[in-house]
């Protein structure tokens, strides 16, 4: 990930989406990868030592200009593989994503112990570690994947509702404390204040439906 990072201009983000260990450090490894620049993912690829493009394609992201590729690949990793180390500790690796030089990474462990064992793991093998946030959960959330989310999410809105909400989080109209209004929304996309808000509001009400299903009436 560190690699392809390094290879690809304007990269925003490398998720791990999905990953199956094979044998002697080889892994099946499914990468979405955003930029706001086109790129080659075979290019992207070439000469890194063990690894080989097994399929590609692009997801669409109706107007935007980021540019959506999802890789599968299979890798030899060496160690410390950072979801080697995860699933070494039996701790559900929820999200593992690089942006810019650090990996973010959100796991569900069984217990504070197994935590702070894999969080010193972490910081040995790796050189550095840093605690955002914990939590105490009832249920383990989803094991990685995320990236079909964006995939569901771009396919099924429509083009101006993909461009409303992004730019909506892009001016940081989603920011706590919130640091755009629908004016500035409405002078980014060139449209009256009170389309903006409709067209927010209906993305916004969309993209509940996704997740939540139809509401009743």
């Amino acid at each position: 990930m560190e690699k392809l990072g390094s290879r690809i201009d304007g990269v925003r983000s490398i998720e791990l989406d999905n990953a199956f260990y094979i044998e002697d450090g080889k892994w099946i490894e499914s990468l979405t990868i955003s930029s706001t620049t086109d790129f080659d993912p075979h290019d992207a690829i070439a000469d890194i030592w063990g690894v080989r493009m097994f399929y590609t394609h692009e997801i669409p992201t109706g107007p935007s200009e980021i540019v959506v590729r999802r890789l599968t690949l299979v890798a030899n990793e060496s160690y410390p593989f950072i979801l080697g180390l995860v699933l070494r500790h039996e701790a559900i690796p929820n999200r593992i994503v690089l942006q810019g030089n650090e990996f973010e990474v959100v796991v569900t462990a069984r217990n504070w112990e197994s935590f702070r064992a894999l969080a010193d793991d972490l910081e040995e093998s790796l050189g550095a570690f840093e605690l955002q946030s914990v939590s105490q959960i009832e249920n383990p959330g989803e094991p990685l994947d995320g990236g079909r989310i964006t995939e569901v999410i771009t396919t099924k809105l429509a083009d101006e509702q993909l461009a409303v909400l992004e730019t909506a989080y892009e001016l940081g109209y989603f920011d706590v404390p919130r640091t755009a209004s629908t004016n500035d929304i409405a002078g980014a996309l060139d449209v009256s204040q009170s389309t903006a808000s409709e067209r927010l509001r209906v993305a916004e009400r969309n993209l509940l439906a996704l997740l939540y299903g139809s509401r009743k009436e």
